[in-house]
């Protein structure tokens, strides 16, 4: 070590080590960079056709072997057929259970209940929010949705909760599960439905477990982070008081564990709810059918009747179950334990007159919501967006409007994207410019990985299609975080603006993605920008969510001492917070490009092409299941890659102790 690098090591502190790169890291970096100088110098033309692993005619084959043995085939008669059975029963009787109530019972119990556990405005808000839903003639509808999503979530957790645990009990397991997990947070819902689709049919069934599915990821790794953070001292105290180790468990650690576990239970909840209008294209009913139709029609106004009322149902879920996930939390020192048996006494007298009215009630039979109340807004909404349609697309010969807005982005952002990914580089140079970024980002694994995810995605046939589908993304993308990190900046220093940006924000979050695109349809027309429009609106909030979170993490002595130093706002965002706070920035553009991508196949819907077009197909042609399940797995390797070079990024930024 030289004399100055000594002087500059303090007494006593550890010299760090020297980072040097391993040969295979240095090999494939070299292979990595002839790839790409090969690609270009032979100019290689697209991805070959003969290597096309030509996955869609045996799975199209068994689709059709499978519609030919419905009726006799030991999988049906003995497995598939009892199972559907048995689960569409249970999702009937739920939702007769749900309409035997008496109509008043569904507000004055979420008035209550949310007045109880979240505060007077919330009570009030849910019971105007559960009477606008009967007002809008919505009550059947939702009654449908809500007991198709309860039926989801309680198998959700009935699964998820005891995985979680398994994940906690061994480690083993925990890292063969979370890739696994990761894979059925990144695939997009659509994709779900196509096996299922396959194997049950049309009807609630096959959504139901392709809810399930979506949904349980979070569950599970809650339970899990919730029972490893349990603090050890609690657990050793339940030992020496003689307590065995299920005892243990099931006195101490579960109930240590229970806000993380509801935090689980409501995020799982909100995925199932965000479930209802794509499981309507298989026949669920319920909200997400009426949502579904009237964008077939082009009804903004029907649309966002039931929009709303899902919204409503969601906000409601959400509220409440995170409500109750805090309770007992709000006192501080010797009043905690007094506030929780408060609660848990008062929700108990609450349940047992709701019980009382609903039994009363249900015998008398007031469970139809009276047609006196019934009001309707969508004529209001229907008029608004006539006259934005008529004034807004060309407003005269200026040049602006919608529509010139939607030729700018087609003509000088995605179209010239599209044509430099999809023809201008050549499929060895993108590989190896992809492998390059996996290796700066964490290492020879994930490098190796993306080069074996890029190539999958050409052996299935979907290159071309895939780099339509990514120009797409990195466009939302770009626009999403243009305006979302400025909001959050602006959200992070003043408490005045995020307390106003938050309802908006969580409105955007909970209302289902393809209500975003009617109105988007009815002011840019049918093609990609109203795709990537409603992707935008869809993955906002994240972003300013997350920037918001990173900057108000960055500590107060930080900002004095910057400040102490002479710098302005500005140099003090720019050069302190800004830097502090990358590796959330990171985080978001993680969430937000996962988010783009799970819009993905629902703008294929307006002509938004690329995979997500092959995806809808695969639901509308029966002759197109096969190419429809590529483009699924196209979609998944592409978000694979993307997730994990932003998450590899975000480490990198982080401190060493935080990472």
């Amino acid at each position: 070590m030289s004399q100055t690098a000594e002087a500059a090591t303090p007494a006593g502190a550890a010299t760090p080590p020297v980072r040097r790169r391993s040969p295979v890291a240095v090999a494939m970096a070299a292979a990595s960079v002839a790839l790409v100088i090969v690609g270009f110098a032979a100019s290689v033309g697209a991805f070959p056709e003969s290597w096309n692993l030509g996955l869609a005619d045996p799975i199209d084959r068994t689709r059709r072997w499978l519609i030919n043995n419905q009726t006799s085939h030991w999988l049906y008669s003995v497995l598939l057929n009892p199972v559907t059975d048995l689960a569409d029963a249970g999702i009937r009787r739920l939702e007769a259970i749900l309409r035997w109530f008496p109509w008043y019972v569904y507000p004055v119990f979420c008035g209550l209940g949310l007045w109880r556990v979240r505060g007077r405005v919330a009570g009030a808000l849910g019971f105007c929010g559960v009477v606008l839903i009967g007002m809008t003639e919505l009550w059947q509808q939702g009654f449908a949705t809500l007991a198709l999503m309860g039926v989801a979530v309680f198998l959700s957790l009935l699964a998820g909760i005891p995985l979680g645990i398994a994940a906690w009990r061994n480690d083993r397991f925990a890292s063969v599960l979370r890739p696994t997990l990761d894979a059925m947070q990144t695939m997009p819902g659509f994709v779900y439905l196509i096996p299922f689709v396959l194997l049950f049919g049309i009807g609630r069934v096959p959504a139901l477990v392709a809810t399930v599915i979506f949904a349980l990821p979070p569950v599970v790794r809650l339970t899990d982070v919730g029972l490893r953070n349990v603090p050890h001292p609690m657990v050793e105290a339940s030992e020496v008081f003689g307590a065995t180790e299920r005892q243990t468990l099931r006195l101490v650690q579960i109930p240590a564990a229970r806000p993380a576990i509801l935090a689980g239970v409501n995020q799982t909840t909100m995925l199932a709810m965000s479930m209802v209008v794509i499981a309507a294209f298989i026949g669920s009913g319920g909200l997400g059918q009426d949502v579904l139709r009237a964008m077939r029609d082009i009804d903004v106004g029907e649309a966002s009747e039931a929009g709303i009322a899902i919204v409503i149902m969601a906000i409601i879920l959400d509220r409440f179950s995170r409500g109750v996930a805090t309770l007992g939390e709000r006192g501080r020192g010797h009043g905690t334990i007094a506030v929780r048996a408060a609660d848990l006494q008062a929700i108990r007298w609450l349940a047992v007159a709701a019980a009382l009215v609903a039994v009363v009630g249900g015998l008398v039979g007031h469970n139809k919501f009276p047609e006196w109340l019934h009001w309707h807004f969508s004529p209001y909404v229907n008029d608004i967006t006539a006259w934005a349609r008529d004034n807004l697309y060309d407003i005269g010969s200026s040049g602006i409007g919608t529509g010139p807005l939607s030729d700018f982005i087609t003509l000088y952002m995605v179209t010239p994207l599209r044509e430099l990914l999809s023809s201008q580089i050549p499929w060895p140079a993108m590989i190896g410019l992809g492998v390059l970024a996996g290796l700066m980002a964490r290492g020879v694994t994930l490098g190796l990985g993306i080069g074996i995810a890029l190539l999958g995605i050409g052996w299935l046939g979907m290159w071309e299609l895939s780099m339509d589908t990514l120009a797409q993304t990195v466009v939302a993308v770009a626009a999403t975080l243009a305006i979302g990190i400025p909001l959050g900046i602006w959200a992070s220093h003043s408490d005045r603006f995020q307390k106003l940006a938050d309802p908006v924000l969580d409105f955007l979050q909970t209302i289902p993605s393809f209500v975003l695109l009617v109105p988007v349809i009815t002011l840019f027309h049918v093609g990609r920008i109203p795709g990537i429009i409603a992707s935008v609106v869809y993955a906002l909030p994240s972003a300013v969510h997350y920037t918001d979170l990173g900057l108000r993490r960055v500590p107060a002595e930080v900002h004095e001492a910057a400040t102490s130093f002479g710098a302005t706002r500005g140099q003090r965002l720019r050069r302190v917070e800004l830097p502090l706070a990358a590796p959330e920035l990171m985080v978001a553009v993680n969430q937000v490009i996962m988010l783009v991508l799970a819009m993905v196949v629902i703008a294929g819907l307006v002509g938004g092409g690329g995979l997500g077009l092959e995806t809808v197909n695969a639901l509308r042609r029966s002759d197109a299941v096969g190419r429809g399940f590529e483009a699924g797995i196209a979609i998944v390797l592409l978000a694979g890659i993307l997730d994990r070079l932003t998450r590899g990024v975000a480490d990198r930024l982080r401190p060493p102790a935080a990472t």
